[in-house]
């Protein structure tokens, strides 16, 4: 055994080479790196939890399923957006306190990223609604400018990202008219954040070709809602409304 700055690590003397017993070797080999396409997969771990790893080029990233995805605890709370938030925001977020907030929404946002590709829907929710409401703890106390406004580029995308795990979920429960509802949500929010940008961006283009795909599914009687829908829209004078009625009638198919 040897000791190296308090760490202690098993070693095995082949030949003239020393071969720590921490050498992943043998377990990036048995899990090769696929450049093409998003490489996860949760395991149980020694104690019996289930982690989540990610392949990536290099090595192997782990991140916890709960908590924060580094697994650090902050003064006794799971993560750093539960501690502010139990404590309240007295005095406004310093700039430290927003550089580590998002650092979190950050291992966040890729532990989201895996678990979309494994299809655990309501853990991507969660971990999207957390970073939502990072980024609204950041924009509305934050004492500096830069970090009111730094988190604000993302948030586009994950709305989006919750929209599709919340349509992908209901659509797994045989609920097409449940997933239809959070992609008109997710379509709101996208247009309350975006303004103008809203109809050239990449991420209402992306929910707006998953209702194209859903709407053909509709089963009869949920097609007959939208035409009640869309009659009751007319009568109210309620146009905008009535034209977006319409066009997902058209794209029905019998």
């Amino acid at each position: 055994m040897i000791d190296i700055e308090n760490h202690t690590l098993c070693e095995v003397r082949k030949g003239s080479a020393v071969i720590s017993m921490d050498d992943i070797t043998n377990i990036l080999n048995a899990w090769p790196h696929d450049e093409g396409k998003l490489n996860v997969r949760i395991i149980e771990a020694a104690d019996g939890r289930e982690v989540l790893q990610l392949r990536i080029e290099l090595g192997i990233v782990q991140m916890e399923l709960s908590g924060r995805p580094d697994g650090v605890e902050q003064d006794g709370h799971p993560s750093l957006l539960d501690l502010v938030q139990t404590h309240g925001v007295h005095d406004g977020l310093d700039p430290e306190t927003c550089r580590q907030l998002r650092e979190e929404g950050v291992q966040r946002s890729h532990r989201a990223a895996a678990l979309f590709a494994l299809s655990k829907w309501e853990l991507v929710i969660r971990d999207c609604s957390d970073n939502l409401n990072l980024f609204d703890l950041c924009l509305q106390h934050a004492i500096e400018v830069q970090d009111k406004e730094a988190l604000e580029q993302f948030r586009p995308a994950v709305i989006a990202l919750k929209a599709r795990a919340t349509a992908e979920w209901a659509i797994s429960n045989e609920n097409s008219q449940g997933a239809m509802a959070a992609l008109d949500s997710g379509l709101s929010e996208l247009e309350d954040a975006l303004g103008e940008q809203f109809d050239s961006s990449n991420e209402a283009q992306l929910l707006r070709g998953m209702k194209e795909a859903l709407l053909p599914k509709l089963p009869r009687s949920e097609r007959a809602d939208l035409q009640e829908r869309l009659d009751s829209a007319i009568a109210n004078e309620n146009y905008e409304l009535a034209a977006i009625l319409r066009d997902e009638i058209r794209l029905l198919r019998d």
